[in-house]
């Protein structure tokens, strides 16, 4: 069953068909490889997105401060909202952090201060 594609069987017009989308697949790839890779490529993609984006910039802030709009309408948030409450919430993190690490302080300054010096057995019970 096994079938070496390489060889050309006459009788196989499909075969010959696939050869051929094959050979044309390859130098379509080798020769758009070549295309891509150039400076000039590059200058003109680089040339037309920048004009596409610079276009689209009036197109996107209208769209922005419709949703803006319809989102404050609707009683929900907005990008702007998210974000300022993600700025809060990272705020208050640190400080609870900072408060975490000198409660830890206090606590070891309270732990020595309690364990105080220690004394050899047997002097204790002894008053001057």
């Amino acid at each position: 069953m096994s079938e070496n594609n390489d060889v050309l069987n006459l009788f196989d017009p499909t075969g010959m068909l696939k050869s051929m989308r094959d050979a044309n697949m390859d130098a379509w790839s080798k020769m758009m490889i070549q295309l891509v890779n150039t400076d000039a490529y590059g200058q003109a993609t680089g040339t037309m997105l920048d004009g596409w984006l610079t276009s689209s910039a009036p197109f996107r802030k209208m769209i922005e401060k419709v949703m803006t709009q319809v989102l404050t309408n609707l009683n929900m948030p907005t990008r702007a909202d998210v974000i300022s409450l993600a700025e809060r919430l990272a705020n208050i993190e640190l400080r609870l952090d900072d408060l975490e690490a000198k409660l830890d302080e206090s606590q070891r300054a309270a732990r020595k201060a309690t364990a105080g010096p220690k004394t050899k057995p047997g002097t204790a019970d002894k008053q001057p």
